[in-house]
């Protein structure tokens, strides 16, 4: 496995408050922080690849057919299928399968997102809404991540109320299955939007302040959040600016 994908180990680190001078004025600790958030940034951007052919295929396969043959049973597959393999990516973080777990990963996500993708395709500017929500999502991520690395400020103090918040989103999302209400989706999608947003400033800065040092773990927050932020940015979109024929 190339050296600069190795994700950087406690084991492999100074201990805390001891980091080794290095010439130049940087340290082990500062030089371990900028390789975990290099790696995760490159690692994301390549872990969009398979995301993309996943939709593609899902598009091909007419996977829509299963869920509208299955709309309640569908979704709660696509989720069970999603925490398997989030466990698989989980466990081999460590190893460098990691990488290719994180890879099939992002593919079945993509797979997942032909549902949202083909009622944006049966819209007069469903290209366009899926563009916009693509352009947002982008956006949200860049000010968020520079945010977190600009002001080096320390968010962890955020975790518990983004976890609770998650779970209570995902309870609402799961109930909303079975009633299908669709100013509550609208609700759960707006709450989902400032949810991951405020996901990923959490999540860079934990690895700008060194509280994450794997980068397979931490490209695969980073890439749950834009998921899901995307998911939520284009539902809104087609509910307000959906054309239909």
């Amino acid at each position: 496995m190339d050296p600069k994908f190795e994700p950087v180990m406690a084991s492999n680190r100074p201990a805390a408050g001891r980091s080794v001078p290095l010439p130049g004025g940087f340290d082990t600790a500062s030089v371990d922080r900028h390789r975990v958030l290099r790696n995760t940034y490159l690692l994301l951007a390549i872990s969009l690849l398979p995301m993309v052919g996943g939709a593609w295929l899902g598009m091909q396969l007419n996977f829509i057919a299963l869920f509208k043959a299955a709309p309640i049973m569908t979704p709660l597959l696509m989720f069970g299928a999603m925490l398997g393999t989030l466990f698989v990516v989980t466990a081999l973080r460590n190893s460098a399968w990691g990488v290719a777990a994180l890879l099939v990963f992002t593919f079945v996500s993509g797979v997942f997102l032909t549902p949202i993708l083909s009622v944006a395709a049966g819209l007069k500017n469903g290209g366009q809404l899926v563009a916009l929500a693509g352009g947002m999502t982008a956006a949200i991520f860049f000010a968020m991540a520079t945010i977190a690395t600009v002001s080096k400020r320390d968010f962890s103090f955020l975790g518990n109320f983004l976890f609770v918040g998650l779970i209570l989103l995902v309870v609402a999302s799961l109930a909303n299955l079975f009633f299908q209400v669709p100013a509550v989706s609208l609700v759960i999608s707006a709450v989902a939007v400032l949810l991951f947003s405020v996901y990923l400033l959490y999540d860079v800065s934990r690895i700008v302040n060194g509280g994450e040092t794997n980068y397979v773990v931490a490209t695969l927050n980073i890439f749950l959040s834009l998921y899901n932020l995307f998911i939520s940015l284009l539902n809104i979109l087609m509910a307000f600016s959906g054309q239909r024929d």
